[in-house]
């Protein structure tokens, strides 16, 4: 979900970034709400394993089909993917900053190399006081927590994006 579009000198992802050639992977499902910005997701496959989910996939099955604005936009999406990589190399730059930034105050970063930059937490009531307080500020940090992930590792999930600057992120670090 995080990789697509954003992670790979081509926005291909995971696979991209550990070289795996595309005729190795049997199945790629990503999102069309993260780097592409619109919504769904897609899953590519051989044509059996396409078959399969449309023979059988509910879901699928009972599903619309998507609207021709959505279709276009997504197609736009693709093509700056593929042809405007300045907007991967801000993020990367962005992951590189906030990482130093964090590392200045101590925070515990989790490992990621994602535009998802969590920051553990441990206590529940804590993480939602820190997210609270962040609103508050104007800044939309959620606080994940338990069933999501396990007791005493509540965490602050930090979302970057290609739209944030260097400038929101000394504004998050003042905050925390």
């Amino acid at each position: 979900a995080h990789g697509f579009g954003a992670i790979g000198d081509k926005g291909k992802g995971l696979p991209e970034l550990q070289q795996i050639d595309h005729h190795q992977i049997d199945c790629y499902m990503a999102t069309c709400g993260k780097a592409m910005g619109v919504a769904g997701a897609f899953i590519a496959g051989s044509n059996d394993i396409i078959d399969a989910l449309i023979q059988f996939s509910r879901t699928y099955t009972y599903t619309t089909s998507m609207p021709a604005a959505q279709a276009v936009a997504l197609s736009m999406s693709v093509k700056l993917i593929q042809e405007e990589a300045w907007r991967r190399e801000h993020l990367n730059d962005l992951i590189t900053y906030f990482k130093q930034c964090a590392q200045q105050l101590d925070l515990q970063l989790m490992p990621s190399d994602t535009a998802i930059q969590p920051i553990l937490i441990g206590d529940n009531e804590k993480a939602v006081n820190i997210a609270n307080r962040l609103y508050d500020k104007g800044i939309l940090v959620t606080a994940i927590r338990p069933p999501t992930v396990p007791m005493n590792a509540s965490r602050m999930r930090i979302t970057l994006s290609a739209s944030h600057c260097k400038q929101d992120i000394d504004r998050l670090m003042a905050c925390l």
